[in-house]
């Protein structure tokens, strides 16, 4: 059973930081990432790094925020500068693994950006 546990969410002011981090339980993964939902909107992706270092970002975030890994420890880091309100969702981490190509999902964490 592959596990996936998220941190770091709460509450910021427009303009503040976050950094939020995301942990599996196994060590064979080929990327991991950091996805968004606002209520009443579906899921959309925020950033995702492979195994090898790869990134990509959506568009709304470019400049702002900034993922990294430590494979070692199987996590994942979503730094988040300059939030604004829009960035209010819940965050989910994805995990994918390298033997099986399946991915696995964090239970999630808040995140709310207001004044």
């Amino acid at each position: 059973q592959v596990q996936v546990v998220e941190s770091g969410g709460g509450l910021v002011q427009p303009g503040g930081s976050l950094r939020l981090s995301c942990t599996a339980s196994v060590l064979n993964i080929l990327s991991m990432g950091w996805y968004r939902q606002a209520p009443g909107k579906q899921r959309d992706l925020v950033a995702e790094i492979s195994k090898f270092g790869n990134t990509r970002y959506a568009d709304f975030v470019k400049g702002r925020f900034t993922i990294s890994k430590d494979n070692r420890k199987s996590t994942v880091y979503l730094q988040m500068d300059s939030l604004e309100v829009e960035d209010t969702a819940v965050y989910y981490c994805k995990t994918v693994l390298i033997s099986s190509g399946s991915s696995y999902w964090g239970q999630g964490t808040q995140v709310t950006v207001s004044s």
